[in-house]
């Protein structure tokens, strides 16, 4: 089982890295100056990819912990 954790990590890991990349997104929207609905447009399109991000963490961690479980 401890495959099953070490890819629960790099799933877990997967997920951490485009939640940060979706914040670095929102940053440089923020700093760009854009008017409400230009703002609003470019966050619409990236909460799909954070639910996602978020999704994938959380079934990674959960790998991890079925792994320890089952070993």
């Amino acid at each position: 089982m401890d495959i099953l954790i070490w890819l629960g990590a790099a799933v877990t890991l997967a997920g951490l890295g485009l939640l940060i990349w979706c914040i670095v997104r929102i940053w440089s929207a923020r700093k760009s100056g854009l008017d409400d609905a230009a703002m609003r447009a470019q966050l619409q399109k990236i909460v799909p990819l954070n639910t996602g991000a978020l999704a994938l963490s959380v079934i990674g961690l959960m790998m991890v912990v079925l792994g320890i479980f089952f070993s």
